[in-house]
């Protein structure tokens, strides 16, 4: 299993603190029936954050038209919207909403060249909620291929501080390949131009590069 290589830094962090009360636990606390559970907890911490960043192996839809998932979650949205920071337009918003347990790397959801990137600083509110979208921590990113343009933003949660991206103005992305993670809850807003064939609903589970969220026109 590959581990992503911009956790390295929290994975070494989180073990070293929970190695520290591990010990602390075992040598400090007399009572067994208290200091074994707790280690035990500290144990799959350690394990949970290297599992946490796992790069998952994937086969990314082929087609020149199909828009694959940035990420891997819940869709959340699908609605005909406003975007008013990029596009200046109506289009069509697809949310895919993260958890703890979802892989947290994010994939260039088609082939192009990277035409627009921002980084907002921001609030912290639950990634699920409306208002996460304008209000949090994000960065938003445009890349045109061929077909179409895609808009997309990748959205800080309660619990997720720190967003990475890979975009720069100017250059390519190849759909498939990562172009950041986002560190624990969090969450996806895609925006298409309307007319595009969407392929999802509210409720649908995805996978980044299998699964195809729409077919531009």
């Amino acid at each position: 299993m590959k581990i992503h290589k911009d956790g390295f830094g929290t994975i070494l962090l989180i073990w070293g603190l929970c190695g520290v009360l591990i010990f602390l636990c075992l040598h400090f606390i007399p009572f067994s029936i208290i200091s074994y559970p707790l280690s035990a907890v500290f144990i799959f911490v350690m394990c949970f954050v290297f599992f946490f960043f796992r790069v998952p192996e994937r086969e990314t839809a082929q087609g020149d038209r199909l828009v694959t998932s940035v990420a891997d979650g819940e869709v959340v949205i699908v609605d005909r919207v406003y975007e008013g920071e990029y596009l200046k337009s109506e289009c069509i918003q697809v949310s895919v909403y993260m958890d703890f347990f979802n892989v947290h790397v994010n994939f260039w959801p088609v082939s192009g060249k990277v035409t627009y990137y921002a980084y907002h600083p921001g609030k912290y509110f639950l990634a699920f909620l409306p208002k996460a979208s304008e209000l949090n921590e994000h960065t938003s990113i445009a890349i045109r291929s061929e077909y179409g343009e895609v808009f997309f933003k990748q959205i800080a949660g309660t619990f997720a501080r720190r967003i990475v991206s890979y975009a720069n103005v100017g250059e390519g992305g190849t759909k498939g390949e990562q172009c950041g993670i986002i560190k624990f809850g969090s969450r996806i807003d895609m925006y298409l131009p309307l007319g595009t064939d969407i392929k999802v609903k509210v409720g649908d589970e995805v996978r980044a590069c299998e699964t195809v969220i729409a077919e531009l026109k």
